[in-house]
């Protein structure tokens, strides 16, 4: 009987000892998941800024490169300008020069 009630103790004692450890173990993860909640949060939040810096990083780049765009542009339609002059100088010298043609034909 002395032996029985030793050993009734024992897993008394160790069912104490498994209820404060469960206790413990769910405070600590509590501790570990609220900890972890919040780093996750601001990795979240770095990730974010991230994020933000990179897209308006891309529109300046973008609008650069539209500007860029643009001034190409401008600059093609200068030189089509200048051709167009070009051809009309062109076709005036032509004129010019039958008309001069025609007029030494014409004996004046």
């Amino acid at each position: 009987m002395w032996y029985a009630s030793e050993q009734a103790s024992i897993i008394a004692n160790l069912q104490e000892t498994v209820s404060v450890l469960t206790a413990e173990n769910s405070a600590t993860e509590r501790v570990n998941l609220q900890r972890d909640v919040l780093q996750n949060q601001e990795n979240i939040d770095e990730l974010l800024d991230i994020i933000i810096e990179l897209e308006e990083r891309g529109e300046e780049t973008s609008d650069e490169a539209f500007s860029e765009i643009d001034e190409i542009w401008d600059e093609f339609d200068s030189v089509v300008g200048y051709f167009n002059e070009l051809i009309k100088l062109q076709s005036r010298i032509a004129i010019l020069e039958k008309t001069v043609e025609f007029s030494r034909k014409d004996g004046m």
